[in-house]
């Protein structure tokens, strides 16, 4: 086994600034995207890990599209939950740390205290039951060296999101109607990849114990307050935004109405939780602004 990384899902918009970051420390890594490797194929993946032999795999890919699950379980469980599962064999076999990226969606979303990583589970949509697989599988079959990392309100510069649609909006409509009634993190993804990092470097030196940790910035806000916001660092008067209700965006998944994490894991592994999102906002903005107006 070599002292090198291994990325799945490495063209989606957390794995591309995961491998960047990786490289820009020196870190050995080999980035696999989906064409590369389909998790869902169990000898290639297999094959793909006994080939490079790295110490941690981190495991991005994934069905994403949450409202199209609900019509398609079946195919989303095949590589939320049977996909991780083959990732986290793979790891067995050699020996390897896996660090899987997971989901808020893992709970109900009914809370009004933040979810603690202990807390119980219970997703209301297919989206989150085939995420709940893939962290179940990887916790039993890896349980000295599997590590599951859940996150919410994902935003960057190199794939679809909220802030980027945010971005193009205030440029295209007078006004935009936001909803104001589900509470979340906004999460960068630069930040998160830097917390995954630190939280693969403690797991080789066995500092940070392998179980459930939070990836997900500080403080909590609705989408209706992101938007605003947004709107703010472009400049734009924030009163073009309006808030509006769940009800007015029927989707076929419902949204949790409260996806704010707890973050005791990391405190209990020696490491600081990543920080809050209005900051982390503003060290975000200018690539998202580039990436969306070019």
């Amino acid at each position: 086994m070599t002292d090198g990384w291994l990325v799945t899902g490495a063209a989606g918009m957390l794995g591309i600034d995961l491998t960047r970051m990786l490289g820009d420390a020196g870190t050995k890594s080999v980035a696999l995207d989906r064409r590369a490797l389909d998790i869902t194929d169990r000898h290639a993946v297999h094959a793909a890990i006994d080939d490079h032999r790295p110490s941690v795999v981190v495991n991005c890919a994934a069905w994403t599209a949450v409202d199209e699950a609900e019509s398609h379980e079946t195919e989303a469980t095949w590589i939320n939950g049977d996909g991780a599962a083959n990732v986290a064999e793979a790891c067995a076999k050699i020996g390897a740390t896996m660090l899987h990226i997971s989901t808020d969606y893992v709970f109900v979303g009914d809370a009004s205290t933040p979810y603690t990583e202990h807390d119980e589970t219970g997703p209301r949509t297919a989206y989150g039951r085939s995420k709940l697989a893939g962290e179940t599988a990887v916790l039993t079959t890896l349980p000295d060296t599997g590590y599951v990392v859940r996150t919410a309100w994902l935003y960057g510069a190199h794939g679809a999101n909220f802030v980027r649609t945010m971005i193009r909006l205030e440029g295209a409509r007078d006004t935009v109607d936001v909803v104001d009634d589900q509470l979340g993190q906004p999460t960068w993804t630069v930040d998160l990849a830097g917390q995954v990092i630190r939280l693969g470097d403690a797991a080789r030196t066995r500092t940070a114990r392998p179980g459930v940790y939070h990836g997900t910035n500080g403080g909590a806000c609705t989408w209706f307050e992101l938007a605003r916001e947004t709107f703010r660092r472009l400049g734009a008067d924030p009163e073009r935004v309006r808030p509006t209700t769940s009800a007015a965006f029927v989707r076929p998944a419902p949204r949790p109405a409260y996806s704010v994490l707890a973050h005791d894991g990391w405190r209990n592994a020696g490491m600081a939780p990543m920080r809050d999102w209005q900051t982390a906002l503003v060290d975000a903005f200018p690539a998202l602004l580039a990436a969306e107006r070019g």
